[in-house]
């Protein structure tokens, strides 16, 4: 039985060292679109804190942004000052690990303008394979470390030649 009234992702969540570095990151290099800011928020005298987002009660989230990319899901970008300190982000390879890819139309355009801004690339364009045949990707990072991904496959998956399923693809939002 699925989550009742789930319709798709409205927005991914991720938290920064400086809202203002990752804001110039996140507008002036890959283009999204800020909407508006809110914070500060804090709870001095309750459990608030913990109950509601599973942080030390006496953390401080500075500020929050949220931003368009695209035709993607849109992001919440939070500035912290935690109570108890902070950790290093997660590896892919760590429990909580992660990324955040974006498709783009000609994958060796946008990573020669990448490298041209001084993003910091990983390797170089990969070309998938199996049921990710005909898709080719690359990881870079953001300035406080954190990892995306490109991806474009404009001929498809090939998966999808007999798939029932298929995963939503920002080139055909619709479908």
């Amino acid at each position: 039985m699925p989550l009742p009234g789930l319709r798709g992702t409205e927005h991914i969540g991720f938290t920064v060292p400086d809202l203002d570095e990752a804001d110039a990151f996140l507008v002036e290099v890959l283009g999204c679109r800020r909407v508006y800011e809110l914070g500060p928020f804090a709870h001095e005298h309750d459990d608030w804190m913990r109950e509601q987002l599973n942080v030390h009660p006496r953390s401080v989230m500075r500020r929050l942004r949220f931003y368009r990319c695209g035709f993607g899901s849109n992001f919440e970008v939070f500035e912290w000052e935690p109570a108890d300190g902070q950790r290093p982000p997660p590896r892919n390879s760590d429990i909580g690990g992660h990324h955040i890819a974006f498709y783009v139309d000609d994958l060796d355009a946008a990573v020669a303008y990448l490298r041209a801004r001084g993003v910091r690339v990983l390797g170089e364009p990969v070309a998938s394979a199996n049921a990710s045949a005909g898709q080719r990707w690359i990881y870079f990072l953001s300035p406080w470390g954190m990892q995306f991904e490109l991806v474009s496959f404009p001929g498809g998956k090939a998966y999808e030649a007999g798939a029932p399923v298929i995963l939503w693809d920002p080139t055909r939002p619709a479908r």
